[in-house]
């Protein structure tokens, strides 16, 4: 195949070509004079399983032919070899050193606080793989002149680093080598082999930038061979011998530049940049704009060359032609750019590929492309931990080891996996809905097993009641935290799970768990624990369901069937092998492309160096490789955000290199082209804003509903009155369309619950005060009475601890407020329920008094407990007028305890803040104004062309009611008018 040569043989292809498409043509071209069976001896080693695939497919486009021996690089660490054994699993390597740090952390707790043993034990994996791939001995951490001027973190470091040594060796204590040092050992016996009996038959690396050191032992190898041959992608024949120079002088090499890693690899071979020969010719889409972007991404010691050699360049404004810049103000904004853009390339037929390394952009943009139906094949597939099967898996494990809260167990039970296994899937979604609201009712906050058998044997119904049995079955238990073997942990949690799933009278084989590609995924993960759960000690729930997680996010699943056939969305890793028309370049910012290097708690960037271990720069060096081939394809959209959720973003020094350079060029009409390139991305952020606006015609109107005056309610509690005054709306909500507020599923200490034990601790101190009691009996009794109901009706330890120093903090006023409230009278009606009708409204106003005393001159005084701050005289005058009303009801004889009275006053009692109370007297005016206030209300509310207005006099604009999503506001402002509307 290949003419006898006396040097390595190294070819490439140029950014932006196709290299699969490239590569088979060349092959085939090379092999054309060959017969056909000689296609069979070539060995053909590929970098991605996807590559593999599409090259599989290019061969069947031209036709029926021998195939060649199609393998991964990677594939090397699973081949036979003698004396080597088997890989161990990265899992298992991960669970021993796990345990191995969590011994040296007990030790040393004051190393890397906050740092989970898992990140600590994920780190040093990703080291000891580093050091097998790269060939370097543990001995090299032993080095004095590693140290620097760190010694003491040094050598607390070194206790954790020493863990790894027993991995390295022929024989390494026996343990089975890890997948990098098993592959770097088969690829020293495979050129130990070739050295002494060379292969005849061709052998070719494609698609590998050797990045890696093992990977690149092997590429040099092959390319020695007498019919081997590396094909490497994306190689810039632009750059002059100068540039290619300047990568490697100075004190350190060049590594974040995108070339760097083929001129280490032509130095492995003796040869230099201009002994790279192309794959095949023509081959790049747009040789101008490559030229333009080698300029641009020259190493920054020679950035002069911009001026220099800019002139050389010719027509930007021709050069950009097919690239688009985005500056979007914001990441939705980016999304639903790029969405439109895929959309477009849709509707032109032509295949277009999202390239991004900002996974939450890609969700974006996936969900953005799902109001036109498209289902973009993404490369990188779904995370597990993010699947339907992973999902519940996690939460599971995370219900394991602390106190059950209906947040937890409901949204487990109505999971679309729970209870999947039996006929009773309908049965128990009902269970769960009705179970769900007797708890956002009347609690408790945390179920029990018992909770669940009490409300199923209140129903009578033999269905809930097994099934309710079930669920308190499989419960107990779960709140124990005590540590367990992970091997019985684990079966623990897959027992649990699976129990979940099967339902009541169902098996786990006939549930939905494990059923298609992402419950085949979740059961391989488990099972892969399970097998490797023998490396790992005892774990605590919260250790179990961290670890799980972090193992769940690790895998993927592959997206079902139904993907758009000219829409993908790749990683950066794609940008060198796959090929599209158009190529969407997103998240171009700093921090996300390139991303920042991970901290590495072990060795800074110059003990790297020293240890010959790979350096930060290295990952940004394939990124900006990942971003010069990606950039060179036919059609191209680089976009970034402005602002992230955070603050304002910097370009990606890739971007702003180019940017630059434009800038800087007028004379080639760079800054023409520049904002042609902002102009084009500018029309796709409208076309997206357009998406956005709201259709105005069609926008909702401020609600005024009309509704029959028989259908209107003719009673009305006083504290109604203010929310009828307030936002008529909500009351036309509650009491015509009898709706109401759904009380939260997580029950907490709030504001309401607080206002409603502190008025049990009241009611209960007043009720039992004897008589003649001195302020300091008085103080411990109602300390004692709070500290006795709050251990009642407050689950909540920390809150009832506050809420106790709270009160005890006022109770001295407190309780001087009420002997001197005794001496003047006794409370005659308290928490009782009254109304008072109104014949000629047809109306009754009703009233439940928190407190009313009769005075000693045979008059009433009304009290009300606020926990909150109680309304000034502003609001009491304009629309809070609840005591005001009882005030009403009181001298109109309303209380039958008392008869018709006149009222002294009224007063709120602050149970609160510094416990102020706030009095208003009663005056015969003032009761007249609020009386001709109420009737004038319920008249107008009697009218059938009176409406119940949304919001029509709220207090302030933050004010949030109840029914604010039912008159849908913020399709409408407050400054809008209503709009009446007949209803009924």
């Amino acid at each position: 195949m290949f003419e006898p040569a006396a040097s390595p043989r190294l070819f490439a292809l140029p950014p932006g070509a196709d290299f699969p498409a490239r590569l088979v043509e060349g092959l085939i071209a090379r092999m054309a004079d060959e017969p056909p069976e000689a296609m069979a001896r070539v060995r053909l080693y590929l970098n991605t399983t996807r590559m593999r695939r599409r090259v599989r497919a290019l061969f069947d486009d031209h036709g029926a032919r021998i195939l060649p021996r199609i393998g991964l690089v990677s594939d090397l660490g699973h081949a036979p070899g003698a004396g080597i054994p088997p890989a161990s699993s990265a899992l298992r390597r991960r669970l021993e050193l796990a345990e191995l740090v969590r011994g040296l952390v007990e030790r040393l707790p004051d190393f890397a606080p906050g740092t989970p043993v898992f990140g600590l034990a994920d780190s040093l994996a990703d080291l000891l793989a580093e050091m097998e791939g790269e060939g370097v001995s543990p001995s090299v951490l032993e080095n004095p002149a590693l140290v620097e001027n760190h010694a003491a973190h040094w050598e607390r470091s070194l206790l954790f680093l020493r863990i790894i040594g027993r991995y390295f060796g022929t024989d390494p204590a026996g343990l089975s080598p890890s997948a990098e040092a098993r592959q770097r050992r088969i690829i020293a016996a495979s050129i130990r082999l070739w050295q002494g009996d060379p292969p005849d038959h061709p052998i070719i690396v494609a698609g590998s930038t050797g990045s890696r050191g093992a990977t690149a032992l092997f590429m040099a190898a092959v390319a020695r061979l007498p019919q081997g041959a590396v094909v490497l992608p994306g190689f810039d024949f632009d750059m002059p011998a100068a540039a290619w120079a300047s990568l490697d002088q100075g004190p350190a090499p060049a590594e974040d530049h995108p070339q760097y890693r083929f001129l280490k690899l032509a130095r492995m071979l003796d040869l230099g940049p201009a002994d790279i020969r192309p794959w095949a010719d023509g081959a790049a889409p747009d040789p101008a704009r490559n030229r333009v972007l080698s300029l641009a991404l020259r190493p920054a010691p020679v950035t002069d060359q911009w001026m220099t050699e800019g002139h050389t360049l010719g027509d930007l404004v021709d050069a950009t032609a097919n690239l688009t810049l985005i500056a979007a103000p914001a990441p939705r904004a980016e999304a639903l750019a790029l969405a439109v853009r895929l959309r477009e390339a849709v509707d032109q037929g032509i295949r277009a590929a999202l390239i991004t390394p900002d996974r939450t952009l890609a969700r974006r943009v996936t969900a953005a492309l799902d109001r036109w139906g498209i289902l973009p094949d993404d490369s990188a597939g779904q995370p597990l931990n993010q699947t339907a099967p992973g999902r519940f898996l996690r939460q599971v494990a995370e219900l394991a080891g602390q106190k059950p809260t209906a947040e937890s167990r409901l949204s487990l039970l109505k999971h679309p996996l729970a209870a999947t296994g039996g006929d009773l899937r309908g049965d128990h979604l009902r269970y769960v809905r009705e179970f769900e609201l007797k708890l956002r009712r009347h609690g408790p906050p945390f179920p029990q097993g018992g909770d669940i058998l009490a409300w199923a044997e209140g129903h009578g119904d033999a269905r809930r009641r097994a099934w309710a049995e079930w669920l308190a079955g499989i419960l107990p238990g779960l709140e124990d935290a005590a540590p367990l073997p992970l091997t019985e942990r684990v079966a623990a949690h897959a027992a649990l799970t699976e129990s979940l799933a099967a339902g009541p009278g169902g098996t786990a084989g006939a549930s939905q768990l494990w059923r298609d590609e992402p419950g085949r995924a979740a059961r391989r993960a488990l099972d892969a624990l399970q097998r490797d759960a023998d490396a790992g000690g005892l774990y605590t729930p919260r250790q179990y369901a961290d670890l799980l997680s972090g193992i769940l996010s690790r895998e993927v699943a592959r997206k079902p069937d139904g993907t758009h056939p000219l829409v993908a969305i790749w990683g950066t890793l794609e940008a060198r092998v796959q090929g599209a028309d158009l190529v969407l370049l997103a998240g171009l910012n700093e921090g996300v492309w390139p991303d920042l290097p991970p901290p590495d708690p072990w060795l800074s960037r110059q003990m790297r160096q020293k240890a010959g271990l790979l350096l930060p720069e290295r990952r940004i060096g394939l990124s900006a490789h990942d971003f010069q081939q990606a950039v060179a394809a036919p059609q191209v959209v680089l976009s970034r955000a402005l602002r992230d959720d955070e603050a304002e973003t910097i370009p990606s020094r890739w971007l702003a290199r180019l940017t630059n350079l434009l800038a800087g060029l007028p004379e080639n009409r760079g800054p023409e082209a520049l904002a042609a390139m902002k102009a084009r991305g500018s029309a796709l952020l409208q076309l997206a804003g357009a998406l956005e606006t709201p259709d105005r015609g069609n926008a909702a109107r401020r609600p005024a509903p009309r509704p029959p005056v028989e259908a209107r309610p003719t009673e009305l509690p006083v504290t109604a009155i203010r929310t009828l005054i307030r936002d008529p709306y909500a009351v036309y909500a509650q009491r015509v369309l009898r709706l109401r507020r759904l009380d939260p599923l997580r029950a907490e200490p709030d504001a309401r619950r607080r206002g409603n034990v502190l008025h049990d601790i009241v009611h209960d101190f007043v009720r039992n005060r004897p008589e003649a009691e001195p302020a300091g009996a008085a103080r411990a009794r109602l300390l004692d009475t709070a500290a006795t109901i709050l251990a009642q009706e407050i689950p909540w330890p920390s809150a009832r601890r506050l809420w106790l120093a709270r009160l005890a903090r006022i109770a001295d006023r407190f309780v001087g407020a009420e002997q001197r409230r005794a001496g003047r009278g006794a409370p005659v009606v308290m928490e009782t329920q009254h109304r008072l009708p109104i014949p000629e409204l047809g109306f009754t106003l009703t009233a439940k008094p928190d407190r009313i005393d009769e005075l000693e001159d045979g008059r009433v005084h009304i009290y009300d407990y606020k926990s909150g701050k109680p309304p000034s005289d502003r609001q009491q005058a304009a629309f809070d007028k609840q005591l005001l009303l009882e005030a009403l009801m009181a001298e109109r004889g309303a209380f039958p305890a008392l008869g018709p009275r006149e009222v002294e006053g009224v007063t709120y009692i602050h149970l609160g803040g510094d416990g102020a109370d706030k009095p208003t007297a009663i005056t015969p005016e003032l009761l007249e104004e609020t009386w001709d206030g109420l009737i004038k209300l319920i008249r107008a509310y009697r009218n059938r062309d009176k409406g119940y207005i949304a919001r029509r006099a709220v207090f302030e604009s933050r004010f949030e009611g109840d029914f604010d999503h039912l008159a849908r506001y913020g399709e409408w402002e407050m400054g809008d008018p209503s709009v009446p509307e007949d209803v009924g």
